[in-house]
């Protein structure tokens, strides 16, 4: 059995909260965990081991609100999170119930865990592969500006999904962006004029249905059930402290 927590809307400091305090968690024998959230503010979220970046970074406003930077427990780099839905998945290197563990390389990992948003939206109707940039990803500052092979691209190459993991122990957290509105005049703002390349799925995909499709393949994929379980106001204590 995983706990699935509810749709969650908060500041990027208390995303990133949460996903350590799950981590924390399941390394002390808690279930798995599955969730899907918002950010609001937008915010940029920066690797854990990124420490360059432009300086304006830090005073960016758009729609008259600051956009936040903080830092993620994962690696990788800047990630804007505007228009965006971010998935989080936590769990350790063999899940009783499961037909096979997460083990192997990071990518081999990566791509275990990736199953299930590959089957989830080919059940919408979009196909998906792997992207395929070499090492030379590492001198863009911006996570989309490039697909790796633990990144996920549309037909037409376009970037859908960029995911960053952190391993503490046997315990896996893996969590990613998936680019669903996001706005040119924003993002160009951030990261300059040639780094933009607009998203194009179909008009009747929202929110609710493609966190449902990815429920349903998370389900078959790991060959698990999911419970219900939103955050209780003692665990929110805990994660706000």
């Amino acid at each position: 059995m995983w706990r699935f927590i509810p749709l969650l809307q908060a500041s990027g400091d208390v995303q990133m909260a949460i996903d350590s305090w799950l981590l924390k968690q399941h390394q002390s024998g808690h279930p798995p965990a599955l969730r899907f959230y918002t950010w609001s503010p937008p915010a940029i979220s920066l690797g854990y081991h990124q420490h360059k970046y432009p300086e304006y970074w830090q005073h960016l406003v758009w729609q008259g609100e600051k956009v936040d930077l903080v830092r993620r427990p994962t690696g990788g780099r800047a990630v804007l999170h505007q228009g965006d839905l971010t998935y989080a998945v936590v769990t350790s290197g063999v899940t009783s119930g499961m037909t096979s563990g997460f083990v192997g390389s990071r990518v081999q990992v990566y791509q275990k865990i990736c199953e299930f948003l590959i089957q989830g939206w080919r059940s919408l109707g979009i196909q998906l592969q792997y992207g395929t940039a070499g090492r030379g990803y590492i001198h863009n500052p911006n996570c989309f500006g490039t697909a790796t092979g633990a990144d996920l691209i549309l037909p037409d190459g376009t970037k859908l999904i960029g995911s960053a993991q952190v391993r503490r122990g046997g315990a896996i957290l893996q969590h990613g962006s998936i680019r669903l509105q996001p706005s040119a005049e924003l993002f160009t703002q951030v990261f300059g004029t040639e780094s933009f390349s607009p998203v194009h799925l179909p008009q009747n995909l929202d929110i609710e249905k493609i966190i449902v499709a990815l429920i349903a393949a998370a389900e078959d994929c790991f060959g698990m059930e999911l419970e219900v379980q939103p955050l209780s106001e003692s665990e929110w204590e805990a994660i706000l402290t």
